[in-house]
């Protein structure tokens, strides 16, 4: 059986330290942030599933996109909201073990379902007369699991790893607590060798999930040169795949760069912005981008808004 071994019960989160003056106007832009957060993604979650039109694999996958960005965002907005009305920022260490878990967990469940939509996309227009046989609903099924079930065992595995570490200090010098953060604090360095072997084996895990991409979209390429209709597909399903995914990846690799490259006299201000962006960006892009350059879920969500404003008139 494993047990705790860390003396550390508490752990305080220095990120908001030099924001004391401003606190009611981020808590307001913060609140209002997280508020448009759950607007734009339960609306289009809501849509595609009241619509019978769109229970298809690509719509579908989208639902299982939006539902992760929710999860991700509810894992950091309500703690963040909590310390911006509190004099002191603490978190339990079990709290901060699921908080890192679930940051974790999203970006991870976010690559694995960018990867799930670029494989439909590419049955989609390069094997157009088999995709209903290769994208069956149980195929799909499958697909979501593997999209949420995968990264959950990947994760749970570094953190439980995390779990059985001493640690000497109990300061976390960000808004919210992730796993690196808390394994940098163990007291003996050479307890986190393996630690940092299966960090390593989750890093080439999802550069193969980016390179799966880069082969669907090799050949997706290759079939849109010829054809006319499968361009306008590209342009109508493709691109709004794309962009999610370079702003996704813009986001995590801006984040990665700077902790392991960033200067320390960055301010405050400009870490925080730096921390939180994937948590920010993302979720509120990604419905946006679905919802303005997808016709259904576009007509229908200004249906939907044209009869209220019948209504109302």
């Amino acid at each position: 059986m494993m047990h705790n071994v860390s003396h550390v019960s508490f752990f305080f989160l220095s990120g908001l330290n030099e924001t004391v003056n401003y606190r009611v106007v981020l808590f307001s832009f913060t609140l209002l942030c997280y508020c448009f957060v759950v607007l734009v993604n339960v609306a289009l979650i809501v849509t595609i599933i009241l619509d019978k039109n769109m229970h298809e694999p690509m719509y579908i996958l989208l639902c299982t996109f939006c539902i992760n960005g929710l999860y991700g965002t509810t894992g950091f907005y309500p703690k963040i909201l909590w310390d911006l009305l509190s004099p002191v920022h603490v978190i339990s260490y079990s709290g901060c073990l699921v908080q890192a878990l679930v940051m974790y967990l999203f970006a991870c469940s976010d690559l694995s379902i960018l990867t799930v939509m670029a494989y439909d996309r590419y049955v989609a227009i390069c094997r157009p007369l088999q995709y209903h046989s290769a994208m069956s609903k149980q195929r799909v099924l499958l697909l979501v699991c593997f999209s949420w079930l995968t990264p959950f065992c990947i994760v749970g595995t570094n953190i439980i790893l995390t779990y059985r570490l001493k640690l000497c200090s109990p300061y976390i010098e960000r808004l919210f607590c992730v796993n690196w953060v808390i394994v940098k604090l163990a007291c003996f360095p050479a307890d986190t060798i393996v630690n940092n072997i299966v960090s390593y084996i989750t890093i080439i895990i999802y550069v193969f999930h980016g390179l799966l991409i880069v082969w669907s979209y090799m050949y997706v390429l290759k079939t849109c040169v010829n054809s006319l209709e499968n361009r306008a597909k590209f342009m109508q399903t493709c691109v709004p795949h794309l962009t999610s995914l370079l702003i996704f990846l813009v986001a995590i690799l801006f984040d990665i760069m700077h902790i392991r490259y960033g200067s320390r006299n960055l301010p405050q201000t400009l870490n925080n912005f730096i921390a939180v962006e994937y948590l920010v960006i993302p979720p509120i892009m990604n419905p946006l981008v679905y919802g303005f350059k997808l016709t259904k879920i576009r007509n229908r969500i200004l249906g939907h808004i044209t009869f209220k404003i019948k209504l109302i008139g």
